[in-house]
């Protein structure tokens, strides 16, 4: 075996190119500069701009074959390759909305769980007893919140703000709840064919330029699933926690769990405040003391024992609440047994919130007046 020495191993090195920009990793300063030679043994560093980065695990088997084939093929470095990141994200503000209080997301592990239709009749829950509250539709490729307020034909204002000069976006009104959505950034019936970090951009702008003012609590409608919109609301605000919305079906239990475990994760770190369990049964007009379970029984009751977080409420499936819905006049504005169900979860999410600020130190403690 010949002798080795650093120089030998970085020649061997640009023979591998980067997928992504088709440059040698060596030029490209993916080579750390901490290459190690013991005997035959050969150790150093690749840096990738993100961890989840697809050429990983390529880029780090043609860096061994490379070693083997132009340097030695003796050289013991299987294995021997590490992998470390860059995290090029922007610094995320200090508190980009003074005035809130509370920040929740209302998020879902897949589509058609009603999500929105949760989160929309949350938040005129909450105005209704009292507190001053924010939605903002971050459901960048499916906005449905501008129609459950009754709001498709509404547009975005601005208005100078005269102590700082900035200009700022008004949020629609409804129902007592502050409301603005990408939606309203739209044609109506345009598709939205945007790339993520547009998308990322312009829920930024509805965040830090938007004329919230004082709220208790500010709720944001996310999109389903796991995606980079996620990184963007927690990269971008402190939340005070998520409320997962679910089916008691098997799929979107599945689906839900996948969610949860994201939220807890140490990338994202947000506090699970609860489950709700959406279509939980169904319940005829006819027959309001009848329960049909169609899709399943129990199954966000079950997951919620299961990971330890409380079961924030089950919602049954009435034809009136999807109705009101499309009428822009969202079940929760009424007294009956749809608009009790809203009431409810929002008692509840006010209570894990309570509980959720009672584990904090006292100076992170937040108090909540109604208006």
């Amino acid at each position: 075996m010949q002798t080795l020495y650093p120089n030998l191993i970085l020649d061997a090195l640009r023979n591998v190119r980067y997928p992504g920009t088709g440059k040698d990793i060596v030029e490209s300063g993916m080579v750390e500069d901490d290459l190690r030679i013991d005997g035959n043994k050969v150790t150093f560093s690749l840096i990738f701009d993100k961890p989840t980065d697809p050429f990983i695990r390529s880029v780090v088997k043609a860096a061994e074959t490379a070693i083997l084939t132009f340097a030695d093929p003796d050289i013991d470095i299987k294995g021997n390759i590490a992998v470390k990141t860059r995290q090029p994200l922007p610094e995320k503000p200090q508190n980009p909305l003074p005035g809130v209080r509370n920040i929740i997301g209302v998020s879902s592990g897949k589509g058609g769980v009603g999500k929105s239709t949760v989160a929309a009749n949350l938040a005129v829950a909450l105005a209704r007893q009292g507190y001053k509250v924010g939605l903002l539709d971050a459901d960048i490729f499916g906005p449905s919140v501008p129609k459950m307020f009754g709001l498709e034909e509404e547009q975005l204002y601005m208005r100078t703000d005269e102590a700082t000069g900035r200009d700022l976006i008004i949020p629609a009104e409804r129902y007592g709840v502050k409301v603005l959505s990408i939606g309203f950034m739209v044609e109506r019936d345009s598709a939205v064919v945007w790339r993520g970090s547009m998308a990322s951009n312009a829920l930024r702008q509805l965040i830090t330029e938007g004329d919230w003012g004082e709220l208790d609590y500010f709720l944001i409608d996310m999109p389903p699933g796991t995606s980079d919109i996620h990184l963007t609301l927690v990269q971008t605000l402190a939340l005070t926690g998520v409320v997962i919305v679910s089916t008691p079906q098997q799929v979107a239990l599945a689906d839900a769990r996948k969610g949860i475990s994201m939220f807890t994760g140490d990338k994202v770190a947000v506090p699970v405040l609860g489950i709700v369990e959406n279509m939980a049964w169904f319940t005829p007009a006819a027959h309001p003391d009848e329960r049909y379970y169609l899709f399943g029984h129990d199954g966000a009751v079950r997951l919620a024992e299961e990971l330890e977080v409380p079961l924030l409420a089950q919602i049954p499936v009435v034809a009136d609440i999807c109705d009101r819905g499309d009428s822009g006049a969202p079940a929760a504005l009424e007294d009956n047994a749809e608009g009790m169900a809203f009431a409810a979860l929002a008692k509840a999410v006010v209570t894990a919130v309570d509980n959720r600020n009672a584990t904090l130190p006292p100076t992170a403690k937040v108090e909540i007046t109604r208006k």
